[in-house]
């Protein structure tokens, strides 16, 4: 696969007519020098006489978060600071080669710059997210690589990875397992992923299969229990399993806010009880775990 060339294909994408009026709000941001402060809010201070309010709503919806620009709180729909420091425990990135699949903004790379990685590459096929990271990148000045490219590019990629991210994305595929052997092709020898996805609960290696939707999300098409996600990683060629952490969804973490548009996980969920989706399958629960690809 020629990488350059998809890279020149998909650099138009930043020419298309809902993208192209956010590119150049883009180049109308004042420059400067910025005092900038990673932490559960990626916060950015310093002078700038602009509405930076006006120029960050143009960029909505935005789902990853929160950032705190000047006197503006960007009060995303997630607040990803709890998945991130629920996983921040059990990761070192220090002088590692890491990516992010399915990156959106970037926040969880801004957040990881504090290990000193050696570097730091985001894959999102989003010209809207790559906008966004752009925008607060902006602020950061950061050397965060930010790649238009899916998981399905990991294999052809320039360079292989220490540490790979994989949160939130596994259950949008309708091979699992192929994606799962994506994620290993992307890593170096003794390489890791840390991986997020949907669970439910069940001693047996099975899936729940939605009908149509799962959660009111249409591309939902597996939801395992523990020991069938176990037997996908196994099978994709990774050595090791491990569960890290499982947690529900609950709404103070993922929640309607000024700065989405439609609806969050409170119009996800049976009004009349809370443990089930509308559709009447078992509520959002995560399951993180660490994959290894060799053992030493």
């Amino acid at each position: 696969m020629d990488l350059k060339e998809l890279r020149e294909q998909r650099q138009k994408w930043m020419t298309w007519k809902n993208i192209l009026p956010l590119r150049e709000e883009l180049d109308k941001l004042e420059s400067g020098d910025f005092n900038v402060e990673v932490g559960d809010v990626i916060r950015i201070s310093g002078e700038y006489t602009q509405d930076i309010k006006a120029s960050a709503k143009l960029l909505m919806p935005w789902r990853k978060g929160p950032f705190e620009l000047f006197d503006t709180y960007i009060d995303t729909e997630w607040k990803s600071n709890i998945k991130y420091n629920l996983l921040r425990p059990y990761f070192n990135l220090k002088d590692k080669r890491v990516a992010d699949i399915g990156c959106n903004n970037g926040y969880y790379l801004f957040r990881m710059q504090e290990d000193e990685p050696k570097a730091l590459v985001g894959f999102d096929p989003s010209p809207l997210y790559k906008t966004q990271f752009d925008f607060i990148n902006h602020f950061v000045k950061s050397e965060i690589v930010y790649e238009l490219l899916g998981v399905e590019h990991l294999e052809f990629y320039e360079e292989k990875f220490d540490t790979i991210f994989c949160l939130g994305v596994l259950y949008h595929r309708s091979d699992p397992v192929a994606m799962l052997k994506q994620l290993f092709k992307g890593l170096d020898k003794q390489g890791e992923v840390i991986l997020d996805t949907f669970y439910i609960e069940g001693e047996g290696e099975m899936c729940l299969c939605p009908e149509s939707s799962y959660s009111k999300i249409p591309n939902i098409y597996f939801v395992p229990t523990i020991g069938a996600l176990k037997n996908w990683c196994l099978r994709a060629g990774f050595s090791s399993f491990e569960v890290l952490e499982t947690s529900k969804t609950e709404l103070g973490e993922q929640r309607k806010t000024e700065w989405i548009e439609g609806q969050s996980l409170e119009d996800f969920l049976d009004p009349d009880d809370s443990s089930k989706t509308v559709e009447g399958y078992p509520a959002p629960a995560r399951v993180y775990v660490r994959l290894i690809k060799d053992k030493k």
